[in-house]
């Protein structure tokens, strides 16, 4: 089954907007806008308010460009998720990697 891109980001704003529902079938599509976050001269906000499921590939690709952040001196802000999106965050530890700060709603 064919899924629009969902991820997309704000060189503006410096704001990864990620929507609907991220899986590994849809990693691909997601990387542009990544490579994007990565290349933000200033911290990053990772809008999640549309994001309705997730799985750990989504974390796991978080993680990455939290890391890589932090490498150049900069933050990611995790902003909106859902209930059940904040519990996989928290499953997973992203929300407890340095320059990695969970907004709740």
């Amino acid at each position: 089954m064919y899924r629009a891109a969902i991820v997309s980001f704000d060189e503006q704003s410096s704001v990864l907007v990620v929507m609907g529902e991220e899986d590994q079938l849809t990693c691909g599509r997601r990387r542009r806008a990544l490579s994007l976050a990565l290349k933000a001269g200033r911290d990053v906000v990772v809008d999640l308010r549309g994001l309705r499921f997730a799985d750990s590939s989504l974390m796991v690709d978080l993680a990455v460009l939290a890391r890589r952040l932090r490498q150049n001196g900069r933050k990611m802000r995790l902003r909106g998720a859902q209930p059940q999106i904040q519990r996989l965050i928290e499953i997973i530890g992203l929300d407890r990697l340095p320059a990695v700060a969970l907004e709740l709603a």
